[in-house]
């Protein structure tokens, strides 16, 4: 191009081209960028926050997973433990469905040696404390205080004296705890067979969380 044929019109003509084109990829610039931003901010950057929040829950589940998981190990070696004190007081105590059943209980044993029972009445649980808690009123009382309920029971058996003895031996060996505490013995009389009616008190006992 020679310059010195140029003239002011052509140079002004090419510097307005030029301006033109620069604007125009000016603009397409700042426009990609405003457009990027817009996506951006509308688009992926809510999909990678969520993407991130569901990363941090599925996280904080897999922790509280592995907590359960120790919980429940720790929970089956304590069960594992105290199985055998459970075991051994079962069969001590009676439960609330074993005492309500307590006739029929004794009435096999006592079926066993020709003897009948004529009366047993279960009376009012009696809450026995834990050593170091004071005596109170018993609707005062919380289930951690009472070590085992005490049942009284009211009795009468009719039949052979020496097939009473051998009925409260029975019942002695029995796993169950049961206790004659009052005991009364009469003779029947002109009875050619020799009955006695004994009467009395027996008491058994029974754990707190099914008496409370």
């Amino acid at each position: 191009m020679d310059l010195k044929n140029i003239s002011m019109d052509d140079l002004k003509e090419k510097l307005a081209a030029f301006d033109k084109k620069t604007l125009i990829k000016f603009g397409i610039g700042f426009g990609a960028i405003i457009l990027f931003l817009i996506i951006y901010y509308a688009i992926l950057n809510p999909m990678v926050k969520e993407r991130k929040a569901t990363h941090e829950d599925k996280v904080l589940k897999l922790q509280e997973i592995q907590k359960m998981e120790d919980d429940i190990i720790t929970i089956r070696k304590r069960i594992k433990k105290m199985e055998p004190i459970v075991e051994k007081n079962s069969t001590l105590f009676h439960s609330k469905e074993e005492v309500e059943g307590l006739y029929q209980s004794l009435s096999r044993f006592a079926g066993a040696f020709g003897l009948v029972i004529s009366k047993i009445e279960k009376q009012k649980p009696k809450p026995i404390l834990k050593p170091g808690v004071p005596d109170q009123a018993e609707d005062l009382l919380q289930a951690s205080q009472i070590s085992y309920y005490k049942i009284p029971v009211l009795f009468e058996i009719k039949g052979n004296f020496l097939s009473y003895i051998k009925f409260k031996r029975a019942v002695s060996r029995s796993k169950k705890m049961l206790n004659f505490d009052n005991e009364m013995i009469n003779v029947v009389q002109n009875d050619k067979n020799g009955s006695v009616i004994a009467s009395g008190e027996l008491t058994i006992v029974g754990l707190p969380n099914e008496f409370f």
